[in-house]
């Protein structure tokens, strides 16, 4: 998915659904919401909380509620479009051609700030899971102490990211070209994924 530096670049750029995307936008900036750019596509929020998100794909569009679990959803309009890896994020997908119900949209977009606005905010579940550190990554500590102490300090989602990029890699040269990767970011105290956020 194409990252966009403003809203406008992001809605001036769509080739489908541009009356849609444009309907949208206008209940969206109507709202106390405040449009900003997140993960590269435009995001509505209000002060710090994340409640509305947009993207365009092949087929369709998405509406993101950033806290949709606690949406009343009585229209069943909401997915979870990744099951078993997002809580609280619930989708709405249209088809291009799709008639927007401005109505029933509003009325969602409603609840969900006044759902921010009262602070419903699913928590996040702790993974206590021991980290397994891969037997190529461990050599590498054993040689390097401070490497070690650095990787220690990262927070456990950090560790965990590292420990998974390498133990996906089948081939023994892909983990150790991995491993030489990730060293100068450990020792930033970087998250695997830094490089790709905004």
């Amino acid at each position: 998915m194409k990252k966009y530096k403003t809203a406008q670049d992001f809605y001036d750029s769509q080739e489908k659904g541009i009356k849609l995307f444009s309907q949208i936008r206008q209940i969206l900036l109507d709202t106390e919401l405040e449009e900003t750019v997140k993960w590269g596509v435009p995001c509505y929020v209000i002060g710090k909380g994340n409640v509305v998100g947009i993207a365009g794909f092949k087929n369709y569009l998405a509406v993101w509620f950033h806290q949709g679990v606690f949406l009343a959803d009585q229209e069943n309009v909401l997915i979870n479009a990744q099951e078993n890896k997002t809580i609280a994020l619930r989708q709405w997908r249209m088809e291009y051609e799709d008639t927007l119900d401005t109505a029933l949209f509003l009325k969602y977009v409603q609840e969900a700030i006044a759902n921010e606005l009262e602070g419903k905010k699913h928590k996040k579940r702790t993974n206590t899971k021991p980290i397994e550190i891969p037997e190529e990554l461990q050599q590498v500590f054993d040689e390097d102490f401070e490497l070690k102490d650095q990787f220690d300090a990262l927070t456990p989602g950090k560790k965990r990211e590292y420990c998974k990029y390498i133990q996906e890699a089948k081939r023994a040269a892909t983990k150790e070209k991995r491993i030489l990767k990730i060293i100068p970011m450990i020792k930033q105290g970087l998250s695997l994924n830094d490089q790709y956020r905004s």
